[in-house]
């Protein structure tokens, strides 16, 4: 991995965290929504990460060096790693994808409200507010983390060049 590719999997990752925090706050927004364009309450939404495999990687150098086809290497033992000093980018991470979430909504007894039905319940989203701020604080977290790594390569950028100049 090159000095420029810790910076873009940073970046990468900040990338996927600022998704996540922006999920969290579409889930907190609609807490309380009890009726969406589809008819029935809002679902609270998941976001999935996954690592991005680099082409390439420790398997399929050894395979390259021994001959052998990396189906004889046992592919499932090993994992996909990167040659320390190789020119090939590094992994990162990117959003696989948003999911709902399954569980059923709340049901609170409200014979007032527009959306209860006949028993005089109505359908709340299973959304727990800590649940959420405890989603958000990790993303926030990770996000100033991933922030503080671009921030010490930048520093580490400079001092190279400075040692080069002199």
């Amino acid at each position: 991995m090159n000095l420029f590719g810790v910076m873009e999997a940073s970046g990468e990752a900040m990338q996927a965290e600022r998704m996540r925090a922006e999920v969290v706050a579409v889930n907190m927004a609609n807490a309380e929504t009890t009726r969406t364009a589809s008819g029935g309450p809002y679902h609270r939404q998941n976001v999935v990460f996954a690592a991005d495999r680099p082409a390439g990687g420790f398997l399929s150098q050894m395979a390259q060096a021994s001959g052998l086809p990396v189906s004889s290497l046992a592919a499932d033992a090993l994992p996909t790693l990167p040659i320390p000093g190789s020119t090939q980018l590094s992994s990162g991470v990117h959003i696989a994808q948003v999911i709902q979430d399954s569980s059923p909504p709340l049901k609170r007894y409200d014979p007032g409200h527009p959306d209860a039905d006949s028993d005089g319940y109505v359908s709340y989203p299973d959304i727990n507010p800590l649940t959420e701020m405890v989603d958000l604080m990790g993303a926030t977290r990770a996000y100033g983390l991933n922030s503080s790594a671009v921030q010490a390569e930048k520093g580490m950028i400079v001092s190279a060049l400075d040692i080069a100049k002199s």
